[in-house]
């Protein structure tokens, strides 16, 4: 079988290309060959495995002879906010209709109903082959509501998709509110799935001894851990506001990238934080190096269908705070981590301060943490 997946994949960053590099990998383990079209990045070489076209894709920089069984194909255009979608709508396309047809796809699977949906949706209606697309989450809960234009888009894409996947129970119940003639009976659950052989328990402390060499920060300082894309609805303007709230000594760090970057780390330098008390990383792509550095990680998020971050933390045996909302609640339960509500900077400090100066309650997390992720461990094929 051979799959074509259309959205992000590392080196992006995001539970979303987290998700299709998990699924393409135990794809590959079945036997399927996977062909992927993502968003422009300049680490991904155009590829597909033949020696006398193109260059080998930078998932054969895992020496995992699987990997050349997936094939990775980025678009042209540029990264601008507002104008890098609609040309991954238009080169996406082009690119994926023409992968369809010179490998003869089986399957088309958009991640993300816009524009990876459409995309695929798109795909699909020229070469007539069968379309899943999969909601993530803000797709639904946040682009549907919010912009009245992408209502009739969306409700295009569930129209045409012959098969739906959600995320969560809570993303499902939102979707099937959206007045489309049987749109239950395509409406399948989806959960995403972590690798626990790659999240999972480390004492060398790599990244602790990193953040001493480079900030000076002392190896026996907690961490407060973020890791995700930097937009408007992660709500980490509110972690840093908490900071300034936190009674233990202890560092904010925050990893990732997005639009909110610049902001981000002014709002950061006019707190009243001290220099070394939150670090910007960026973007980096070894999260299962730095988690097990963490004390406990924070997804202060407004709106959040999943919240896969929240499973590799737990996997690598660390508390976990996150905002009582969409997926985030179905993850976290009271044996492993706290729930807070949105926006509320008072209620967010709080439970950091509970967590880093209770040892029995840290302990109690930290026993019952990589249990719970193990239930999030098997990645289900849905075709």
């Amino acid at each position: 079988m051979k799959i074509a997946m259309i959205g992000q994949f590392p080196p992006h960053i995001g539970g979303v290309g987290t998700h299709i590099h998990n699924l393409s990998k135990e794809l590959v383990k079945n036997g399927a060959e996977v062909f992927v079209v993502t968003y422009p990045h300049k680490a991904i070489k155009n590829s597909i495995n033949n020696k006398n076209t193109e260059n080998k894709n930078t998932e054969d920089n895992e020496n995992d002879k699987n990997n050349e069984k997936i094939h990775v194909f980025s678009t042209w255009g540029p990264n601008i906010a507002g104008l890098r979608s609609l040309f991954f709508l238009i080169f996406g396309t082009m690119k994926l209709i023409s992968i369809v047809r010179k490998y003869d796809i089986d399957i088309i699977h958009g991640h993300y109903l816009f524009p990876a949906g459409l995309v695929a949706v798109l795909g699909g209606i020229f070469t007539k082959k069968k379309v899943y697309v999969t909601s993530h989450g803000s797709d639904i809960s946040y682009l549907y509501p919010k912009y009245k234009f992408m209502r009739p888009i969306i409700k295009f894409v569930l129209k045409h998709a012959d098969v739906i996947l959600v995320v969560s129970e809570s993303l499902k119940e939102e979707l099937l509110n959206i007045a489309i003639p049987n749109l239950d009976s395509k409406v399948k659950i989806h959960w995403n799935a972590i690798d626990i052989d790659k999240f999972k328990p480390n004492n060398d402390y790599k990244f602790k001894k990193e953040l001493k060499r480079d900030f000076d920060i002392p190896i026996d300082k907690a961490i407060i851990l973020y890791v995700g894309n930097l937009t408007n609805r992660k709500n980490v303007d509110i972690l840093i506001k908490a900071k300034e709230q936190i009674s233990t000594a202890s560092t904010l760090v925050i990893v990732g990238d997005g639009a909110f970057f610049d902001n981000l780390k002014t709002i950061a330098t006019d707190s009243k934080n001290k220099p070394d008390d939150i670090i910007f990383t960026g973007s980096r792509d070894n999260i299962e190096d730095i988690i097990p550095s963490a004390d406990l990680l924070v997804l202060p998020s407004s709106n959040e269908s999943f919240g896969l971050v929240l499973l590799e933390a737990l996997a690598c045996e660390k508390p976990v705070i996150g905002t009582n909302i969409g997926g985030i609640k179905e993850i976290i339960t009271e044996e492993v981590g706290l729930l807070v509500k949105p926006n509320d900077v008072n209620d967010l400090a709080k439970a950091i301060n509970l967590i880093l100066s209770d040892k029995e309650l840290r302990e109690k997390f930290k026993s019952n943490a990589r249990k719970r992720a193990k239930n999030f461990s098997k990645m289900k094929i849905p075709y």
